[in-house]
């Protein structure tokens, strides 16, 4: 349902059309704290895992971000796969590895994860700030077919935003973040009206939860790599 203000009005749901696709790389790193920290330390941590000849999938792969440091690095001896459910995504990603793509190394495809997981041998999966946008019915389905899409020894890096564990510890967590958006140039209205727009869509849940998800799915070894305030990123190894 969508949230209404008390002046009646209503806005759209947040989507990722042809707009958003071309603002997408720059709003992400206004608005994930340590982004580009982040990003290396989920780079940095994928590289000990990948195999050569399995496939290396990227969950809500966007404009493939996350893959290109890992095609840089290994190349043809590996299948990338990026699935999106965005369709300026998808193009945006294949004109990207145009190239990669002709040459069999790279699949982009176009697919909801709420569908599940098209079979895979994978050595890396990633889920960066994916899963909170898969509908909560869905996820514990995704993660167990994740973990059975694994080879053994493979690994599962997840980063999310996620809810403070009570609801007086969330909302300290929430006026940081606010006060990080503001200090990276959003208005409070800009930061208002993005609120509105992803209820319902963004359904983030505590650390916990995802830990519990992760292990329920069948890891062995779930690992916190990263925090900050409301964002948090694990290693989950399939023993």
């Amino acid at each position: 349902m969508k949230a209404a203000r008390d002046d009646g009005y209503c806005p759209p749901r947040w989507q990722v059309d042809e707009r958003v696709s071309i603002a997408f790389d720059d709003m992400l790193r206004r608005s994930i704290p340590a982004h580009d920290e982040m990003r290396k330390a989920v780079f940095d941590l994928a590289s000990r895992f990948v195999r050569p000849t399995t496939d290396v999938v990227d969950l809500g792969c966007s404009h493939g971000e996350s893959l290109v440091p890992l095609i840089d690095r290994f190349g043809a001896r590996n299948r990338f796969v990026g699935l999106d459910c965005s369709l300026p995504m998808v193009s945006a990603a294949t004109d990207r590895f145009r190239g990669w793509i002709d040459a069999g190394v790279v699949d982009i495809r176009h697919h909801h994860l709420r569908d599940g997981l098209p079979p895979v041998r994978a050595s890396v999966i990633l889920g960066i700030l994916t899963l909170q946008f898969v509908p909560i019915e869905h996820r514990p389905r995704l993660l167990r077919q994740c973990f059975e899409g694994l080879l053994p020894g493979g690994a599962m890096i997840v980063v999310e935003k996620v809810l403070g564990a009570t609801s007086a510890a969330d909302g300290v967590l929430v006026d940081a973040y606010t006060d990080l958006k503001r200090r990276n140039g959003y208005t409070a209205d800009d930061v208002a009206r993005k609120r509105l727009a992803l209820e319902g869509v963004l359904v983030p849940l505590t650390a916990g939860w995802n830990e519990q998800a992760l292990t329920a799915a069948g890891f062995g070894s779930v690992e916190c790599f990263w925090r900050w305030m409301n964002f948090a990123g694990w290693v989950a190894i399939k023993c």
